[in-house]
């Protein structure tokens, strides 16, 4: 579980936009939910100016319901906190913090913090997210999915065509 903020275009409007003080961005955040081959289970997309935590709190119900099996969340510091960990604590669900070391400097990689970035890197291939153009959030959100579902096509469909080509290769010669 991670957020991304992205600047927001003139047509975003007030009511629907915020700003993260953090990342010093004017416009939406993307909340993602993804499982570990970093494919979308759940989106939801704030104002900036929402913090993690509550986002977070808005989403675990609806997840859960979806997705029962659900048992262990890897998330970040961000995600820290009682009402968070009441949440989760509530619905069955292990919220796992993978905190970065105190000690290490510059970029470092995080043991299962990289799926849900590697996530984020496939959905700003898309240029229509690679800045919030839509005037509502459950818009954005849908883009997010559409994003996501071109990614899992194209891989479906090379994985086709792979064995399409084991198949030839294998068939006999007449």
């Amino acid at each position: 579980m991670d957020s991304q903020s992205v600047k927001g275009d003139a047509v975003v409007g007030a009511a629907s936009r915020g700003f993260d003080g953090g990342k010093l961005v004017n416009g939406r955040k993307r909340h993602l939910v993804v499982d570990c081959l970093g494919l979308v289970l759940a989106v939801l997309v704030t104002p900036a100016s929402v913090t993690d935590r509550n986002a977070a709190c808005g989403m675990l119900p609806a997840l859960r319901e979806y997705f029962r099996r659900l048992r262990l969340i890897w998330a970040d510091g961000a995600y820290t906190g009682d009402v968070l960990t009441e949440a989760a604590h509530r619905l069955g669900l292990r919220l796992d913090i993978v905190r970065r070391s105190d000690d290490s400097r510059g970029f470092t990689v995080l043991p299962r913090r990289w799926v849900v970035e590697r996530t984020f890197a496939w959905l700003m291939r898309s240029r229509r997210l690679a800045r919030d153009y839509e005037r509502r959030s459950d818009t954005s959100e849908a883009f997010v999915l559409w994003s996501m579902t071109m990614v899992m096509s194209r891989r479906l469909a090379r994985h086709a065509t792979r064995r399409q080509q084991q198949r030839r290769n294998l068939a006999p010669a007449a």
